[in-house]
Protein backbone atom coordinates (compact mmCIF):
# COMPACT_ATOMS: atom_id res chain seq x y z
CA UNK A 1 0.00 0.00 0.00
CA UNK A 2 1.37 3.36 -1.01
CA UNK A 3 2.39 5.62 1.77
CA UNK A 4 -0.10 8.39 2.37
CA UNK A 5 0.95 11.78 1.17
CA UNK A 6 1.98 13.94 4.07
CA UNK A 7 1.16 17.58 3.53
CA UNK A 8 3.41 20.08 5.30
CA UNK A 9 1.57 22.45 7.64
CA UNK A 10 0.75 25.84 6.14
CA UNK A 11 3.48 28.37 6.62
CA UNK A 12 2.74 30.82 9.40
CA UNK A 13 3.62 34.43 9.02
CA UNK A 14 6.12 35.59 11.62
CA UNK A 15 4.73 37.72 14.40
CA UNK A 16 5.31 41.41 13.78
CA UNK A 17 8.35 42.79 15.53
CA UNK A 18 7.71 44.97 18.54
CA UNK A 19 8.58 48.67 18.20
CA UNK A 20 12.04 49.43 19.55
CA UNK A 21 10.60 51.85 22.13
CA UNK A 22 9.01 48.80 23.80
CA UNK A 23 12.11 46.60 23.78
CA UNK A 24 14.75 49.13 24.86
CA UNK A 25 14.50 52.03 27.35
CA UNK A 26 17.02 53.98 25.26
CA UNK A 27 15.52 53.49 21.80
CA UNK A 28 14.68 57.11 21.01
CA UNK A 29 18.10 58.30 22.19
CA UNK A 30 19.40 56.95 18.89
CA UNK A 31 17.10 59.06 16.72
CA UNK A 32 19.72 60.76 14.55
CA UNK A 33 17.27 62.84 12.50
CA UNK A 34 15.37 64.27 15.49
CA UNK A 35 15.84 67.85 16.59
CA UNK A 36 17.11 67.71 20.16
CA UNK A 37 16.37 70.53 22.58
CA UNK A 38 20.03 71.17 23.39
CA UNK A 39 21.56 70.18 20.09
CA UNK A 40 22.27 66.55 21.00
CA UNK A 41 20.61 63.56 22.62
CA UNK A 42 21.02 63.56 26.42
CA UNK A 43 23.23 61.05 28.24
CA UNK A 44 21.18 58.86 30.58
CA UNK A 45 24.01 56.45 31.47
CA UNK A 46 24.33 57.45 35.15
CA UNK A 47 20.58 57.48 35.64
CA UNK A 48 20.34 54.01 34.10
CA UNK A 49 23.18 52.79 36.35
CA UNK A 50 21.44 54.16 39.44
CA UNK A 51 18.21 52.51 38.29
CA UNK A 52 19.89 49.11 37.93
CA UNK A 53 21.49 49.35 41.37
CA UNK A 54 18.49 50.57 43.39
CA UNK A 55 15.33 49.38 41.62
CA UNK A 56 12.83 47.29 43.56
CA UNK A 57 11.53 45.14 40.70
CA UNK A 58 13.26 42.70 38.34
CA UNK A 59 10.83 42.27 35.46
CA UNK A 60 11.30 39.33 33.13
CA UNK A 61 12.65 40.31 29.73
CA UNK A 62 9.81 40.80 27.27
CA UNK A 63 7.15 40.78 29.98
CA UNK A 64 4.31 43.30 29.96
CA UNK A 65 5.75 45.27 32.94
CA UNK A 66 9.11 45.63 31.16
CA UNK A 67 7.47 46.70 27.88
CA UNK A 68 5.36 49.33 29.69
CA UNK A 69 8.43 50.52 31.58
CA UNK A 70 10.41 50.95 28.37
CA UNK A 71 7.55 52.79 26.66
CA UNK A 72 7.24 55.34 29.46
CA UNK A 73 11.00 55.85 29.72
CA UNK A 74 11.21 56.62 26.01
CA UNK A 75 8.19 58.94 26.29
CA UNK A 76 9.93 60.84 29.12
CA UNK A 77 13.03 61.34 26.97
CA UNK A 78 10.94 62.69 24.10
CA UNK A 79 8.79 64.94 26.30
CA UNK A 80 11.86 66.44 27.97
CA UNK A 81 14.31 66.73 25.10
CA UNK A 82 12.52 66.71 21.73
CA UNK A 83 11.07 70.21 21.12
CA UNK A 84 9.39 69.21 17.84
CA UNK A 85 6.25 67.14 18.34
CA UNK A 86 6.61 65.45 14.93
CA UNK A 87 9.76 63.77 16.29
CA UNK A 88 7.88 62.04 19.13
CA UNK A 89 7.53 58.34 18.24
CA UNK A 90 5.91 57.13 21.46
CA UNK A 91 2.57 58.96 21.09
CA UNK A 92 -0.43 58.80 18.77
CA UNK A 93 -0.26 62.46 17.76
CA UNK A 94 -3.90 63.27 16.87
CA UNK A 95 -5.29 61.34 19.86
CA UNK A 96 -2.72 62.11 22.57
CA UNK A 97 -3.58 63.94 25.77
CA UNK A 98 -2.21 64.07 29.31
CA UNK A 99 -3.89 64.86 32.63
CA UNK A 100 -2.86 64.86 36.29
CA UNK A 101 -5.18 64.06 39.21
CA UNK A 102 -8.36 64.51 37.19
CA UNK A 103 -7.38 67.87 35.70
CA UNK A 104 -8.44 69.04 32.24
CA UNK A 105 -6.58 66.96 29.62
CA UNK A 106 -3.86 68.82 27.73
CA UNK A 107 -2.22 68.12 24.40
CA UNK A 108 1.52 67.61 24.00
CA UNK A 109 1.95 71.24 23.01
CA UNK A 110 1.33 72.36 26.59
CA UNK A 111 4.14 70.19 27.94
CA UNK A 112 6.45 71.42 25.19
CA UNK A 113 5.66 74.98 26.20
CA UNK A 114 6.01 74.80 29.99
CA UNK A 115 8.15 71.71 30.57
CA UNK A 116 7.52 68.32 32.14
CA UNK A 117 7.81 69.52 35.75
CA UNK A 118 5.61 72.56 35.28
CA UNK A 119 2.97 70.43 33.54
CA UNK A 120 2.47 68.16 36.55
CA UNK A 121 2.98 70.37 39.63
CA UNK A 122 0.29 72.76 40.87
CA UNK A 123 1.27 76.00 42.69
CA UNK A 124 2.14 75.39 46.35
CA UNK A 125 4.20 76.76 49.25
CA UNK A 126 7.41 75.27 47.82
CA UNK A 127 7.04 75.69 44.07
CA UNK A 128 4.93 77.55 41.52
CA UNK A 129 5.20 76.90 37.76
CA UNK A 130 4.15 80.51 37.13
CA UNK A 131 7.53 81.66 38.43
CA UNK A 132 9.59 79.14 36.49
CA UNK A 133 10.15 78.52 32.80
CA UNK A 134 11.25 75.30 31.09
CA UNK A 135 14.98 75.79 31.75
CA UNK A 136 14.71 77.04 35.35
CA UNK A 137 12.33 74.22 36.32
CA UNK A 138 14.89 71.65 35.21
CA UNK A 139 17.62 73.47 37.11
CA UNK A 140 15.51 73.46 40.27
CA UNK A 141 14.93 69.71 40.32
CA UNK A 142 17.85 68.22 38.39
CA UNK A 143 20.46 70.15 40.35
CA UNK A 144 18.84 69.09 43.63
CA UNK A 145 18.53 65.46 42.55
CA UNK A 146 20.99 64.71 39.71
CA UNK A 147 19.59 61.24 39.01
CA UNK A 148 15.84 60.54 39.19
CA UNK A 149 15.07 56.95 38.21
CA UNK A 150 11.66 55.50 37.30
CA UNK A 151 10.24 51.98 37.34
CA UNK A 152 6.98 50.10 36.98
CA UNK A 153 5.92 48.32 40.17
CA UNK A 154 2.74 46.57 38.99
CA UNK A 155 0.73 46.34 35.80
CA UNK A 156 -2.98 45.78 36.34
CA UNK A 157 -4.07 45.37 32.71
CA UNK A 158 -2.70 45.17 29.19
CA UNK A 159 -3.52 46.97 25.93
CA UNK A 160 -5.57 48.74 24.81
CA UNK A 161 -6.04 50.20 28.32
CA UNK A 162 -2.88 49.83 30.36
CA UNK A 163 -3.08 50.63 34.06
CA UNK A 164 -0.02 50.44 36.26
CA UNK A 165 1.60 51.61 39.49
CA UNK A 166 5.01 53.25 39.34
CA UNK A 167 7.86 54.55 41.47
CA UNK A 168 10.12 57.61 40.90
CA UNK A 169 13.16 58.00 43.16
CA UNK A 170 16.52 59.65 43.70
CA UNK A 171 18.80 61.21 46.34
CA UNK A 172 18.72 64.85 47.46
CA UNK A 173 22.40 65.65 46.92
CA UNK A 174 22.16 69.45 46.61
CA UNK A 175 20.01 72.22 48.08
CA UNK A 176 16.52 72.72 46.72
CA UNK A 177 15.97 76.24 45.37
CA UNK A 178 12.64 77.26 43.83
CA UNK A 179 9.93 79.90 43.86
CA UNK A 180 6.63 79.37 45.68
CA UNK A 181 3.07 80.55 45.11
CA UNK A 182 3.84 83.86 46.80
CA UNK A 183 6.81 84.54 44.56
CA UNK A 184 9.24 83.92 47.41
CA UNK A 185 12.55 82.17 46.86
CA UNK A 186 12.45 78.92 48.84
CA UNK A 187 15.62 77.11 49.91
CA UNK A 188 15.74 73.69 51.59
CA UNK A 189 19.11 72.32 52.66
CA UNK A 190 20.22 69.06 51.12
CA UNK A 191 19.82 66.15 53.54
CA UNK A 192 21.50 63.47 51.43
CA UNK A 193 18.56 61.14 51.87
CA UNK A 194 16.14 59.52 49.42
CA UNK A 195 13.22 61.10 47.62
CA UNK A 196 10.76 58.35 46.70
CA UNK A 197 7.29 58.95 45.24
CA UNK A 198 4.70 56.61 43.77
CA UNK A 199 1.62 56.96 41.61
CA UNK A 200 -0.88 55.25 39.33
CA UNK A 201 -1.34 55.78 35.58
CA UNK A 202 -4.10 54.61 33.24
CA UNK A 203 -3.23 54.98 29.55
CA UNK A 204 -4.90 53.94 26.33
CA UNK A 205 -2.67 52.87 23.45
CA UNK A 206 -3.22 52.27 19.74
CA UNK A 207 -2.29 49.21 17.68
CA UNK A 208 1.32 50.44 17.50
CA UNK A 209 1.37 50.70 21.31
CA UNK A 210 1.69 54.47 21.13
CA UNK A 211 0.28 56.50 24.01
CA UNK A 212 -3.11 58.13 23.60
CA UNK A 213 -5.06 59.28 26.68
CA UNK A 214 -2.63 59.27 29.63
CA UNK A 215 -4.21 59.84 33.06
CA UNK A 216 -1.96 59.91 36.12
CA UNK A 217 -2.71 60.18 39.83
CA UNK A 218 -0.07 60.98 42.43
CA UNK A 219 0.56 63.36 45.34
CA UNK A 220 2.98 66.09 44.17
CA UNK A 221 3.31 67.37 47.75
CA UNK A 222 4.81 64.04 48.81
CA UNK A 223 8.05 65.02 47.07
CA UNK A 224 8.19 68.37 48.85
CA UNK A 225 7.46 66.75 52.23
CA UNK A 226 10.50 64.57 51.63
CA UNK A 227 12.60 67.52 50.46
CA UNK A 228 11.82 69.35 53.72
CA UNK A 229 10.86 66.59 56.20
CA UNK A 230 10.91 68.98 59.17
CA UNK A 231 8.97 71.65 57.30
CA UNK A 232 11.79 74.13 57.86
CA UNK A 233 12.78 76.10 54.79
CA UNK A 234 14.28 79.50 54.12
CA UNK A 235 11.97 81.96 52.37
CA UNK A 236 13.06 85.32 51.03
CA UNK A 237 12.00 87.92 48.52
CA UNK A 238 13.73 87.38 45.16
CA UNK A 239 15.80 89.97 43.36
CA UNK A 240 13.23 91.82 41.24
CA UNK A 241 15.89 92.62 38.64
CA UNK A 242 16.56 88.94 37.91
CA UNK A 243 14.60 86.34 35.98
CA UNK A 244 13.86 83.07 37.83
CA UNK A 245 16.61 81.36 35.84
CA UNK A 246 19.14 84.05 36.78
CA UNK A 247 18.11 83.91 40.45
CA UNK A 248 18.53 80.14 40.45
CA UNK A 249 21.97 80.41 38.87
CA UNK A 250 22.99 82.87 41.59
CA UNK A 251 21.58 80.70 44.39
CA UNK A 252 23.11 77.51 43.03
CA UNK A 253 26.50 78.95 42.12
CA UNK A 254 29.15 76.30 42.52
CA UNK A 255 26.74 73.36 42.35
CA UNK A 256 28.19 70.72 40.07
CA UNK A 257 25.90 68.09 38.60
CA UNK A 258 26.65 65.02 36.47
CA UNK A 259 27.24 65.72 32.80
CA UNK A 260 24.04 64.07 31.63
CA UNK A 261 22.00 66.51 33.72
CA UNK A 262 23.77 69.69 32.63
CA UNK A 263 21.32 71.80 30.68
CA UNK A 264 22.60 74.68 28.56
CA UNK A 265 20.82 77.98 29.14
CA UNK A 266 20.03 78.36 25.47
CA UNK A 267 18.13 75.92 23.29
CA UNK A 268 18.93 75.24 19.67
CA UNK A 269 16.14 77.64 18.77
CA UNK A 270 16.80 81.35 18.47
CA UNK A 271 14.85 83.71 20.72
CA UNK A 272 12.70 84.64 17.72
CA UNK A 273 11.92 80.98 17.04
CA UNK A 274 11.00 80.41 20.67
CA UNK A 275 8.63 83.39 20.63
CA UNK A 276 7.10 82.16 17.37
CA UNK A 277 6.62 78.65 18.79
CA UNK A 278 4.90 79.97 21.91
CA UNK A 279 2.73 82.34 19.85
CA UNK A 280 1.59 79.43 17.65
CA UNK A 281 0.79 77.30 20.69
CA UNK A 282 -1.18 80.13 22.32
CA UNK A 283 -3.07 80.70 19.07
CA UNK A 284 -4.03 77.02 18.91
CA UNK A 285 -5.05 77.08 22.57
CA UNK A 286 -7.28 80.08 21.93
CA UNK A 287 -8.91 78.23 19.03
CA UNK A 288 -9.31 75.05 21.07
CA UNK A 289 -6.99 73.08 18.79
CA UNK A 290 -4.37 71.74 21.21
CA UNK A 291 -6.30 69.58 23.65
CA UNK A 292 -6.82 66.10 22.28
CA UNK A 293 -10.37 64.85 22.58
CA UNK A 294 -11.38 62.03 24.89
CA UNK A 295 -11.65 58.56 23.34
CA UNK A 296 -15.04 57.76 21.85
CA UNK A 297 -16.03 55.72 24.86
CA UNK A 298 -15.65 58.82 27.02
CA UNK A 299 -15.10 58.64 30.75
CA UNK A 300 -16.03 54.99 30.80
CA UNK A 301 -12.72 54.21 29.10
CA UNK A 302 -10.86 55.64 32.09
CA UNK A 303 -12.42 52.94 34.26
CA UNK A 304 -11.28 50.04 32.10
CA UNK A 305 -8.32 48.06 33.29
CA UNK A 306 -8.32 49.30 36.89
CA UNK A 307 -7.91 46.76 39.71
CA UNK A 308 -11.23 45.54 41.09
CA UNK A 309 -10.85 47.38 44.39
CA UNK A 310 -9.83 50.70 42.76
CA UNK A 311 -12.25 53.52 43.72
CA UNK A 312 -13.87 55.73 41.07
CA UNK A 313 -11.57 58.03 39.09
CA UNK A 314 -14.20 60.76 38.65
CA UNK A 315 -16.94 62.35 40.73
CA UNK A 316 -17.06 63.21 44.42
CA UNK A 317 -15.81 59.82 45.57
CA UNK A 318 -12.87 59.81 43.17
CA UNK A 319 -9.58 58.71 44.61
CA UNK A 320 -6.74 56.26 44.50
CA UNK A 321 -5.92 53.25 46.74
CA UNK A 322 -2.51 54.83 47.41
CA UNK A 323 -4.16 57.85 48.98
CA UNK A 324 -3.35 60.21 46.11
CA UNK A 325 -5.76 62.98 45.16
Amino acid sequence: MAAADVQPPPAQEPAPALPDYLTSPDAVLGDKDAKWRYGRAPDYSKTRKMFAETKQMNHEAGSLPELVQNLVKNWEVEASFKPVLDDWRTVDHPNYSFAINGSEPQGAENMLKVGTYNAIIAPNEYYDPNYSDFASSHKTFKRMMPTFAWEVLEVYSGPPTVSFRWRHWGVMKNDYVGFNNKGEKVTAKAHGGPIDIQGVTVATVNDKVQLQAVRTWFDPMDMFRQIAPDGVVKKEEPNKNMTPAEALDEAQAGVKVPEEQELPDRTVQTEEEVKETIANIERKEANGETTASEPQSGKASQLQGLPLDHPPVSGESAGCPLGFR
